[in-house]
């Protein structure tokens, strides 16, 4: 399977949300009741949300698309393959617990599954973590993407994450490994694009996200 295929699922979902409305009423569920740490400024809340969701959802594909091209560039397709593999397969092969959340519901906790994949995978060695790669504003697109999940299911699905990567890189050896060729390569245009998506993403679609103690990834 490839990132199309996923690009695929996800035209499937939207046109199956187009004659239910189901999922724009989720959203409006969540707009009603709001933390402390996300502000919508739109006159419709509701929409708001429903549009970051969707850019979110639809960003998933083209990040797995950019790593496996940067990691192909720079020599380094193998070290990164069982990474790019556990995000599609959240798509394409879902657990059975996911396999029960359909539309875009479901498609949203599998774009999370993936960001925040992607998201520890930079944290988990120190030649990309330092670099910078992952963004505030990507990190604070997972914090409300976690909120609109909601909780205790969003902390569950994190920790499902932290097992996967303990999986696929959970030696010291992972983290001290020299990918410095994967992050030079990571910064040109090809991964400019996706920067400046995610630097406008919350602004975008009118949404403010304070950073709150009491709303992590756990």
């Amino acid at each position: 399977m490839t990132p199309n295929a996923v690009l695929h699922i996800i035209d499937q979902a939207r046109r199956q949300e187009a004659r239910s409305g189901t999922f724009l009423g989720q959203m409006a569920e969540r707009a009603a009741g709001l933390p402390d740490s996300i502000t919508v400024e739109g006159p419709n809340p509701a929409t708001c949300l429903f549009q970051f969701a969707i850019e979110y959802i639809e960003m998933a594909p083209r990040l797995i698309e950019c790593v496996t091209t940067c990691a192909r560039d720079s020599g380094n397709e193998a070290l990164f393959e069982p990474f790019v593999d556990a995000a599609i397969r959240y798509f394409t092969r879902p657990s059975i617990l996911l396999a029960q959340y359909d539309g875009l519901d479901g498609l949203l906790i599998k774009a999370y599954l993936c960001h925040r994949l992607m998201e520890e995978m930079y944290e988990n060695n120190y030649s990309i973590r330092a670099s910078r790669l992952v963004d505030l504003e990507a990190i604070q697109a997972n914090l409300v993407t976690h909120y609109l999940i909601g909780e205790p299911f969003a902390n569950e699905l994190d920790q499902s994450i932290a097992i996967t990567v303990v999986q696929i890189a959970g030696t010291p050896n992972y983290y001290r490994l020299n990918l410095t060729p994967f992050v030079e390569q990571a910064q040109d245009a090809a991964w400019d694009w996706m920067r400046d998506y995610w630097e406008k993403l919350l602004t975008r679609n009118q949404i403010a996200f304070t950073l709150n103690p009491g709303l992590g990834l756990s």
